[in-house]
């Protein structure tokens, strides 16, 4: 197994990597005489604008806002659906085919239906949140409860654990790293939706400025400005589930990467 990198090299390396491409960037826009496409200075100006303007705060509370809503009820509904499933092989039989069909469609695919059951509104991109984090967090809850060791059953029973503390000291602590690689999963795709969904459902939001500075004057300073938001964010919601996966309370079942 390779050494982890230590915590000066993690943070130069990635640094270093991005002044490059930001430098790529500056010299292929001034090489090209473009007029369209902006540089890493005009950009950072956009940003300044949205501040001073008091709009980058709130567009970016929304988004998180509609995230944190519609991850959390497909948490709610997803992992004790997935246990069911997991603990339960003919509920599995039963239910499986359902799940296999629906979740392969695109969450995007769904905006028509949502628009027409919640209107042009919250209700209408939670939905679709939802519908893109819940069937990771099944698939994975689900594997996670099916692949524990048989072992590990067998030696909470004949420790004489009731049903109930057989769950909470075994069938959970063994499946919760396969449940959260499913969160890290559905987090990401919960994010992605998001964005989509703002740029139709609602006049706010990240997604929504991406596609209201394109239309409002073509400023694509203020959309590349909005896709940074959008990266930068999403790379701190991932390492922020990353940490929690590798804490020790958590990896009491298999090894986590």
């Amino acid at each position: 197994m390779p050494p982890r990198p230590g915590r000066l090299e993690a943070l130069l390396l990635p640094s270093l990597a991005a002044l490059s491409l930001l430098a790529i960037w500056s010299a292929a826009v001034e090489a090209t005489g473009t007029q369209i496409f902006p540089t890493p200075m005009a950009v950072a100006a956009g940003l300044r604008e949205l501040a001073r303007r008091g709009v980058l705060g709130p567009y970016i509370a929304d988004s998180l806002f509609r995230v944190g809503w519609g991850y959390a009820l497909a948490l709610s509904l997803g992992i004790p659906l997935g246990i069911l499933l997991g603990w339960y092989s003919a509920a599995a039989r039963a239910v499986n085919p359902l799940i296999q069909t629906l979740r392969p469609i695109s969450p995007i695919a769904w905006i028509p239906v949502a628009i027409v059951l919640f209107g042009v509104s919250n209700f209408a991109t939670v939905f679709l949140i939802f519908l893109g984090a819940f069937f990771p967090i099944v698939v994975a809850t689900q594997n996670g409860v099916r692949n524990i060791p048989s072992m590990y059953l067998a030696a909470g029973r004949n420790f004489g654990l009731s049903p109930a503390a057989l769950f909470a000291r075994v069938i959970f602590p063994a499946a919760l790293p396969h449940i959260l690689t499913g969160l890290r999963i559905a987090l990401g795709v919960a994010w992605l939706v998001v964005v989509a969904a703002e740029m139709i459902a609602v006049d706010s939001g990240l997604g929504y400025l991406v596609i209201d500075s394109r239309n409002a004057g073509k400023r694509y300073d203020l959309v590349v400005a909005a896709m940074l938001l959008i990266g930068l964010i999403g790379l701190g919601l991932n390492t922020l589930i990353r940490r929690v996966e590798r804490m020790r309370t958590v990896r009491w079942g298999f090894r986590a990467e």
